[in-house]
């Protein structure tokens, strides 16, 4: 089952024909709200939402109006070191497409998150993640010191019980799905 490319296609197709996707995206909106409550950080990194993934953005803005030093941002990819840097994001801010055709913040400051919002193309045991195979998650991840805590999030029909985990892969502290916390090693 590490068929990595073959699975990212198959799991994407599925999310895009889920025929209550967005059902599903308001169940996993008040998860996430939920599990945020009792989180400690000030500064989410997350992402912007493409190819059917769940858009975190709204759950996140909530989360920053109780508290004014909190903080969301979305990345931006640093083409030298294939990595991914976190520019402050709110709604309404300037936005610009990236080399990918995602959008961006456009000349807000970076920071370094202590908790990053994960998008899952797939997820398996352990905190293992399928993303889309470019490794910038990872890389990020290797190199942010301190290590911001991460909580992934997809949904259900992503899970894939036999994934396993290649050399490269940094496991997730937190999996979230539309049927509440799958786990969380907080």
């Amino acid at each position: 089952m590490n068929d990595r490319p073959a699975l990212r296609q198959r799991l994407i197709q599925e999310r895009l024909a889920l025929p209550d996707r967005l059902a599903l995206a308001e169940d996993l909106q008040r998860v996430l709200r939920v599990w945020l409550v009792r989180r400690p950080e000030l500064t989410i990194g997350a992402y912007w939402p493409i190819k059917g993934e769940f858009d975190p953005l709204p759950a996140l803005y909530r989360w920053s109006e109780a508290h004014p030093n909190r903080r969301i941002g979305l990345p931006v990819v640093d083409k030298v070191h294939g990595t991914l840097r976190f520019h402050v994001w709110y709604p309404g801010c300037p936005m610009e497409e990236d080399a990918y055709a995602i959008p961006k913040p456009k000349d807000t400051e970076t920071f370094e998150p202590q908790l990053l919002i994960v998008p899952c193309v797939g997820y398996g045991p352990c905190g293992l993640r399928l993303g889309y195979g470019g490794g910038f998650m990872d890389r990020t991840l290797a190199g942010l010191q301190p290590r911001p805590a991460t909580a992934g999030v997809g949904y259900g029909h992503g899970f894939l019980p036999m994934l396993k985990a290649e050399p490269h892969d940094v496991p997730l502290d937190a999996m979230l799905t539309e049927e509440g916390v799958v786990w969380d090693k907080g």
